[in-house]
């Protein structure tokens, strides 16, 4: 009886290792990302006593025949120090109206990042316009919490962090993933970023599935196309071009300076 006590001991020590074991912390694959837009929220904040009788009537028909939440997807491959986020091809624009065009329910950058260098190179489509931002990347002050979620099958625990001034982010990132990026140009936690919620912008990234395989050099090319300049360049050419706009032109450059 002793002894097989002491066996069963021994197995159940075994059995609690095994989990361990197999844990792989991946550093090369693919993640697949949902971006969810409350196109209602969004529509609503462009309603004003100066466009009310005619945008209040085309918001109530947009409610009559579209979702409220808009769905995009998109890709980040990542190897080691080196990630690139792909927008996949919006296929709801069009039924979006005049809406589908407005950079805060699209998804037009293409992103690549250095994590070792700390830079970044982003193809940025700007209305008909093409741009290719090549500057460090943005240094976020994150907040760790003790909340956690879980996403595409791995735990991740909740920072947060402020922005661009008075955009309030919430990320999740997991350490099982050792790659300091995130969808986006949303990086610098100790894990890769699976989800990241904006709440007072309505829109939020979420992993779907976590891919771990190896990942070519042609899947990590960073974007060539665009004229090129760095983030001031970026900001004082917008800040030109929109400066008649009046406050629709804040709206818009918050979403392309994201």
């Amino acid at each position: 009886m002793k002894s097989t006590l002491i066996t069963l001991l021994l197995l159940l020590g075994y059995m609690s290792q095994v989990p361990a074991q197999n844990v792989r912390f991946a550093t090369t694959g693919q993640i697949d990302f949902e971006k969810k837009i409350n196109m209602y929220a969004i529509i609503k904040k462009t309603i004003n006593k100066d466009n009310e009788g005619y945008m209040q009537a085309a918001f109530d028909q947009y409610k009559k025949n579209q979702p409220q939440f808009k769905i995009l997807k998109s890709t980040l491959a990542f190897s080691n120090d080196q990630t690139l986020f792909s927008p996949l091809e919006d296929t709801q624009k069009d039924a979006n109206g005049f809406w589908g065009s407005d950079p805060n329910v699209v998804q037009n950058n293409i992103i690549f990042s250095n994590l070792s260098s700390q830079t970044f190179i982003t193809q940025k489509k700007v209305y008909e316009e093409t741009f290719l931002v090549k500057d460090s990347l943005r240094k976020i002050n994150w907040k760790l919490t003790s909340e956690t979620r879980e996403i595409a099958g791995y735990e991740c625990r909740r920072a947060n962090a402020i922005i661009m001034d008075s955009i309030y982010v919430v990320a999740f990132y997991t350490d099982k993933i050792p790659v300091s990026g995130g969808p986006e140009s949303f990086n610098g936690l100790p894990g890769m970023i699976l989800g990241v919620a904006l709440p007072h912008e309505n829109s939020s990234w979420f992993a779907t599935s976590v891919k771990d395989r190896p990942v070519t050099a042609a899947e990590l090319k960073a974007p060539i196309k665009g004229k090129t300049m760095n983030t001031k360049g970026l900001n004082d050419t917008l800040n030109g071009v929109m400066k008649r706009w009046g406050n629709y032109a804040q709206a818009v450059l918050k979403a392309l300076t994201l």
